[in-house]
């Protein structure tokens, strides 16, 4: 590996075995979307579920088939832990699970979440609110609607775990490149969840402003550090 920031990354952050307190409030915060048997009516704007068609899901089904995992939940803590970014962008809160990791890894940082879905974004709001989350601010409305009211600010990491189609990811992608630093990182989720996606992924890797990519077969991890050789890694975790 020849990148020195890229092998701290991966040794100090992906691969850090710390069974850090918060861990516990992660799962915490899973489980008891895991036992809410609550209904919400869902609106899906971008690809919609594979596994869930009809519009009124429980709570526990949504976090089973299509919230966060505790691992990436982890990995997602871990990152906000090591980058300490001023200012996250989150596009698709969900149930909140991504969201309150990134919040607790770095409690200092300013999230702004932007949901599709009103009643998922109800839901979400309240339950963050729940677990003592203030530095969330929650957006209901279309992606691409809302990104452009979002133009005057830089963030330091971008989430994208909302529409899973090729146009639209790099729809996004090219409309928050001005909204980036140096040391700015977009997190691209499900970059192998269909061939659309994959083509994304490609794209996106071959962009001008991109410097240095990492693959772990779930994310796609994007930086624009000038100082960096053009280098894609693809590393397991």
């Amino acid at each position: 590996m020849h990148s020195p920031f890229v092998y701290n990354l991966v040794t100090q952050c992906f691969y850090d075995q710390t069974n850090f307190e918060d861990y516990i409030l992660l799962k915490n915060y899973r489980k008891s979307l895991l036992t809410n048997t609550s209904k919400i009516v869902v609106s899906d704007l971008g690809a919609g579920s594979r596994v869930m068609k009809q519009k009124e899901r429980h709570i526990s089904n949504i976090a089973a088939k299509a919230g966060t995992s505790n691992k990436r939940a982890k990995l997602l803590y871990r990152l906000t832990n090591y980058l300490e970014p001023d200012k996250v962008l989150e596009l698709g809160t969900s149930l909140g699970i991504a969201t309150h990791a990134i919040s607790l890894g770095n409690p200092k940082t300013k999230i702004t979440s932007i949901e599709g879905c009103p009643a998922t974004a109800t839901f979400s709001t309240n339950q963050l609110k729940r677990y003592n989350i203030n530095n969330v601010s929650i957006i209901t409305g279309d992606f691409n609607n809302e990104i452009k009211n979002l133009k005057t600010n830089t963030y330091d990491l971008v989430f994208f775990d909302g529409n899973h189609q090729k146009e639209a990811t790099l729809s996004y992608f090219e409309s928050l490149l001005d909204n980036t630093n140096n040391n700015s990182v977009f997190i691209f989720d499900d970059i192998y969840w269909s061939q659309g996606m994959t083509e994304a992924w490609e794209m996106i890797k071959k962009h001008p402003k991109v410097t240095v990519t990492i693959d772990t077969f779930f994310w796609g991890f994007v930086f624009f550090r000038t100082e960096q050789a053009k280098e894609d890694f693809t590393i397991r975790i």
